[in-house]
């Protein structure tokens, strides 16, 4: 029988986590019916979730990855993904509501019902290539509005548990076939972010135009001396070899890229594409990166946030960008990697008095890869009726965000289903939704 009918709940095995040392850094489910013919609880406007492309599937060079990507602050996903068929959209935020599609600054119509924000228009290729969907109303089903809560449960997938000591996405690189490669996880960043925190070895790789700069740990008489000093301890003796061997792996590869893209004479974009494009090149010159991670903030719009212009516009305009250019550097290993964008909660449905929004509960993810079955919006919408919002006030969860990172671990990433319950443990629910999310 399947796991999902008989997993039992589960607590985290034992274990402390290794710092290494020198900081190194199918179709959419409708409320009722089918999705096309399905109309909204407000009576307004036909629900319509997108028609999947039909293709095939993608061939890449057959190894796996997943890159996460984490909006920390909390984006509006109302305004990601417009439901511009709802006039209680409308009503509900009279000065931030993208405008329908057609107007000035209006939404990307994608289904008839769902639209895009404009400043996303860089990612509407991969939309009508069928490698970009959506899972509306998903998120965590802890209702903390608190930042540093909501993060730490999705990072830990284990919403609710304070005492939960490593991330999901390290306790997936455990159950990969086993590699001595130290650069088989990857963040971006100065520090080890609480998704990958744990057992398993993982490499920073440092951010913007300075990162493939030498440090001082890169000097042979300084590294030499951090060698002698933990010589004597077994577990810090192996956790600072394997960052001094990343970080020599790292710089060999993105000294090589940037001498190519130099010969080419193509230089990077400003802001977040400078990092995009790196991370896309390392993975695709080295299928033994298999998981990759970056964090990008500043969504915490609670004032002037804008519609299809102003603040948060002029935020999701860089990060279209930065997405796009991972997907094109990543060359041929797209076709093998799925990409997911996610945030800790959404934002209030309604308009505050600041012209913004406040910490919300529902939100969007979303989905871009070679062999994502695209071109859909994902999940169960809930509705905009008062009646309908989760304490009156927020877009409700219908998906839980592990129904779709498990989907993506088991059928992707191909983690055997007799593992899953270690790096979700006490997740019982199942795929909601989102079973046929991968060609």
């Amino acid at each position: 029988m399947n796991r999902r009918e008989f997993i039992r709940y589960m607590g985290i095995a034992g274990g402390s986590a290794i710092v290494i040392p020198i900081g190194l850094s199918g179709c959419a489910v409708a409320p009722v019916g089918q999705p096309s013919a399905a109309t909204s609880s407000s009576g307004n406007a036909p629900l319509a979730y997108g028609t999947p492309k039909q293709r095939a599937h993608a061939n890449g060079d057959g190894t796996p990855r997943m890159v996460v990507v984490f909006l920390r602050g909390a984006v509006d996903g109302l305004n990601v993904v417009v439901p511009h068929g709802d006039r209680e959209y409308y009503q509900a935020r009279s000065s931030i509501a993208v405008a329908r599609p057609g107007q000035n600054n209006g939404a990307i119509d994608l289904t008839g019902y769902f639209g895009l924000h404009p400043s996303l228009r860089p990612l509407m290729p991969y939309w009508e290539n069928g490698q970009l969907a959506f899972v509306h109303a998903s998120g965590s089903p802890d209702g903390s509005r608190s930042h540093f809560e909501a993060q730490d449960y999705m990072e830990t997938g284990t919403p609710g548990q304070h005492n939960t000591r490593d991330g999901w996405m390290n306790r997936l690189q455990g159950q990969l076939p086993r590699s001595d490669s130290p650069v088989q996880a990857l963040t971006l960043g100065e520090s080890t972010p609480r998704i990958l925190s744990g057992r398993q070895v993982v490499a920073n790789m440092p951010t913007g135009r300075d990162a493939a700069r030498q440090t001082l740990i890169d000097q042979p008489k300084v590294n030499q001396a951090y060698g002698a000093m933990y010589a004597d301890n077994d577990a810090l003796g192996k956790a600072y070899r394997d960052g001094i061997a990343a970080r020599k792996e790292l710089m060999a590869e993105m000294s090589s890229n940037e001498q190519r893209m130099a010969n080419n004479g193509a230089p990077l974009p400003n802001g977040l594409s400078i990092d995009t494009a790196r991370l896309g090149r390392l993975m695709r010159g080295d299928p033994k990166i298999r998981l990759g991670f970056l964090a990008v903030g500043g969504w915490d719009t609670h004032a002037n946030q804008g519609n299809g212009a102003g603040q948060l516009a002029n935020r999701l305009a860089p990060l279209a960008t930065g997405l796009a250019t991972l997907a094109q550097e990543l060359g041929p290993a797209f076709n093998d990697t799925v990409i997911v964008v996610v945030s800790e909660f959404g934002r209030t449905f309604r308009e505050n008095g600041n012209g913004g929004t406040d910490h919300g509960h529902g939100n969007v993810m979303w989905l871009l890869g070679g062999n994502v079955r695209g071109h859909t919006i994902y999940g169960q919408w809930p509705g905009l009726n008062k009646a309908e919002l989760n304490e009156g006030r927020d877009l409700a969860i219908t998906t839980d965000f592990r129904a779709v990172m498990s989907t993506l671990a088991e059928k992707h990433m191909r983690i055997p289903d007799s593992a899953m319950q270690q790096i979700f443990p006490q997740y019982t629910t199942g795929m909601q939704h989102v079973s046929n999310i991968l060609v």
